[in-house]
C-alpha cells in the first residue's frame, strides 16, 4: 500500500484542467510548461505528467504519463522534457503532492535577470518564506536543472529558474495553480515597484509574524 491517491481518468482529468487553467489565466502560452501530481499505480509509486509537445486543448486522458519513483515512464506519449525535476521534488518533498512549472511573463523576466522576488511585500511568504529564490541557470530537461531547482526550493513551495521559468508546488493541483498565480501577481507588482527606486523590504522579523499569521490563516473546514 502506499498511501497515495490512486491513478484514475479523474485526476488525469484534473490535471488536464490544470494545464489548459494556466493559459486561460495568462501564466503560460501554448505548450509551455507541465503539470503534475502524486499517485500510484496498484502498488507502484510515481506521478501523472503532462506529455511533450502536445497542445493542452487536445490533451485526453490517456495522453498524461505516469511516472514511477524508478524514473520509468508508462503511457502513449512521452512525457514532458521536464520530468526530472518533477521527479526530483516528488521525492524530496512527499508534503507536496503537485508540481505546476510555467513561464509567466513578469516571473520569467526577473529570472533571466537572475532576481528572486524579495520580501517587497507580506504576501511572498504565501511561498513558505522570507523571499521566492531563483535558481543557478541549468540547461532545460537535464538534472542539473532538477538539482537547482530543488535547491532553490528548500524551505519553500515556489522558485524561478533562471533564464527560463517558474515552479509553483501545493497538496493539491489547485494550490499548486493558485500559487503559481500569485507568483506571477508578485512579480508584475515587483517589476513596477523596481521603477520608482530601490524597492523597501520588509525586516525578517516582519516576515516571520506575517509566516506565523499564515500558518492559521483562512476557514477551518470540517473533516
Amino acid at each position: 500500500m502506499t498511501g497515495l491517491r490512486d491513478d484514475s481518468r479523474e485526476l488525469r482529468e484534473a490535471v488536464i484542467a490544470t494545464a489548459r487553467s494556466m493559459n486561460e489565466s495568462g501564466i503560460n502560452v501554448n505548450k509551455s510548461g507541465n503539470v503534475s501530481v502524486r499517485c500510484a499505480r496498484g502498488t507502484r509509486a510515481g506521478f501523472l505528467l503532462t506529455p511533450t509537445g502536445v497542445p493542452y486543448d487536445r490533451l485526453e486522458a490517456d495522453d498524461i504519463a505516469f511516472v514511477g519513483d524508478d524514473g520509468r515512464a508508462i503511457g502513449r506519449c512521452t512525457p514532458s522534457s521536464e520530468w526530472r525535476f518533477h521527479a526530483a521534488i516528488h521525492a524530496a518533498r512527499p508534503e507536496l503532492h503537485a508540481v505546476v512549472h510555467t513561464h509567466s511573463a513578469h516571473a520569467t523576466a526577473l529570472a533571466c535577470q537572475g532576481l528572486g522576488i524579495p520580501a517587497f511585500h507580506y504576501m511572498v511568504a504565501v511561498a513558505g518564506g522570507h523571499d521566492i529564490r531563483c535558481s543557478d541557470y541549468a540547461t532545460f530537461g537535464t538534472q542539473a536543472l532538477a538539482d537547482n531547482a530543488l535547491a532553490a526550493l528548500r524551505d519553500r513551495k515556489a522558485c524561478l529558474l533562471a533564464h527560463h521559468g517558474v515552479i509553483a508546488c501545493g497538496a493539491s493541483l489547485d494550490a499548486a495553480l493558485a500559487l503559481a498565480v500569485e507568483v506571477e501577481n508578485l512579480a508584475r507588482t515587483y517589476v513596477v515597484v523596481r521603477t520608482l527606486g530601490e524597492p523597501r523590504l520588509l525586516d525578517r522579523a516582519e516576515m516571520e509574524r506575517v509566516l506565523e499569521r499564515f500558518r492559521t490563516y483562512g476557514q477551518a473546514r470540517p473533516t
